[in-house]
Order: structure tokens, then sequence, then C-alpha cells
């Protein structure tokens, strides 16, 4: 019989990429965390990893386990909470999947709001490189809402929170920082700081370009949506960047493009949010996102 117990084996040896390290994280044995390995497996009627010299990858029966493993997972934490509450023991704790991107700019603010008004209600953030990861785990049952960039169909609840601005910053003595607007078409010839593959703004990046008409040159590429800034502002290119997560002392340029890039933000849910994930959006919705 599967126990929850091998799931969290099973999704902390693919998260960790190897049985050492995993065993080290969940303080047992490798060969006791082996044989609840090979429990499941025997439960699921075949492999679930393939053992590499250094690593470990998913066979497709593996494959196939992990997203309902990670959602039974995370089930199973919210009962734990919701039982700990009745009980008078925790007052509760909303979890939110959202991007990196969004944690710096539009998240910040609510947060501090909902704190001021819930403040023993705790906040776990699951933050994610690209929309389709952030959709995928809220399919798997991660949190209790997303916010993010509107969902292509999304069988859940979605709620529009607003449109959010995209900018372009340079150095304050890069040649276009002399106004305060810019076509991208302009800086078709530059090298630009650009994402790592894989960071949902690499793709914004290259639609808003491919749109323009070119495809941008890279001078640099950032796994790190603060440093794009950081770098646009040092001189090694523009970078376009979400308007919301510029700090007011700010030291690059910035310039609004024309036409505007935008992108839509939405929370959502997989089904009728409960009262904590429904208050939260009202937060959410409440506020300017640019």
């Amino acid at each position: 019989m599967t126990t929850l117990r091998q799931l969290e084996y099973f999704v902390t040896v693919i998260g960790e990429g190897s049985f050492t390290r995993a065993a080290e994280l969940l303080h047992v044995t490798q060969p006791a965390l082996s044989h609840q390995i090979r429990a499941l497996e025997r439960s699921a009627g075949g492999p679930l990893l393939e053992r590499l010299p250094r690593s470990v990858r998913l066979t497709p029966t593996g494959r196939a386990m992990l997203p309902h493993a990670r959602a039974a997972l995370a089930d199973a934490e919210r009962a734990r909470c919701a039982a700990r509450q009745a009980a008078g023991l925790e007052v509760g704790e909303l979890q939110i999947a959202t991007l990196y991107s969004i944690t710096l700019g539009v998240l910040p603010a609510a947060l501090r709001r909902w704190r001021q008004t819930r403040p023993n209600v705790g906040i776990r953030l699951f933050e994610h490189r690209h929309t389709d990861e952030l959709v995928d785990a809220m399919h798997a049952g991660q949190a209790d809402l997303a916010v993010g960039p509107e969902p292509a169909n999304w069988p859940g609840v979605t709620h529009v929170l607003g449109t959010e601005e995209l900018v372009v910053v340079v150095a304050t003595d890069d040649p276009a920082a002399t106004g305060t607007t810019v076509k991208l078409q302009d800086l078709a010839d530059r090298s630009w700081v650009h994402y790592a593959p894989g960071h949902g703004l690499a793709d914004v990046l290259d639609n808003a370009c491919a749109q323009a008409g070119f495809e941008p040159r890279i001078a640099v590429r950032t796994e790190q949506t603060a440093a794009a800034p950081a770098l646009a502002a040092a001189g090694l290119g523009p970078a376009l960047v979400p308007d919301n997560i510029l700090p007011k002392d700010f030291d690059g340029h910035v310039l609004r493009t024309e036409p505007p890039v935008c992108r839509t933000l939405t929370a959502y849910t997989r089904s009728t949010p409960d009262p904590l994930a429904a208050a939260f959006i009202e937060v959410l919705a409440g506020q300017r996102l640019s």
C-alpha cells in the first residue's frame, strides 16, 4: 500500500537528484530510503527511477506518478493545517504560487497590506521561472492560488487583476537615455541584457522584439530578474523589465515603449477559492499593478 512517506521520499529524491542528498535532507539512512522507494515501485507496478552514476532520472512510470505524488503531499499539508487550525493550534496558512518577477514587483505591497489585517495568517510562497511551470504546479495541487500571467485554457477559476507594463532600462549615459519613450525597433542594432532560457521574461522579450521586426542580439543572459535592470544600468545593454520591480532610487534610465509592452496578470485557483484565498485576491485586485 502506498504511503505519504513513500511519496515524500520519491519527490525528495527527484528534487535533490540524488539518493544521498535526499537521505541527508530527510534524516534517514540511504538503505532505508532505498527500501521505501523499492516498496513504492512494487506498489506502482514498475520502476519509477533510473539510477545513474551521478544522478537519477524518472522513468515513464515515474513521470506519470510525480505530479500526483506532489498533489497528494500538498493536500496532506493543507489537511494538517486545517486540523491544527480547528484545534486552535494555528490560525492558518495561505499558499501562493507565483513567478520570481511577480514576487519582486506585485506581491510585496499586497503582502504588506495583508499582514496589517491578518498578522497571524502565515504565507508560503512557491516561486517559478516560467508561466508553464507555474500552471503545471497548480495543476499538481502545489498551492491555494497562483498569481501570474493569464493561463491558457485554465479549467478552474481565473480573476483578472489588471495590466502590468514592461519598460526598457538603459544606463544614464546610453545614447537612448535622452528621452522618456522608445520604439523597440530603434534598438534593433543593440545587444541586450537577456534572460536565461526557460525564464518567462525571455519569451516576453523575444516576442516583443519579434513584433518590432527583429531578433535581439545578446550581450549577457541572467537567471535573476532583479539582475537585469542592474546590468542594464551598468551599461551592458538595454533590458526589458516589469516597471514595478524597479526601486524608487533606481539609478538607471527608464524608457516607456511605443507601443506599450504589457501583460495581463491574474489570480487563479483550481476551484472556487476558499475564504483566505478569496480575501487575498481582493487585496490584489485593489492595487495598481505598475
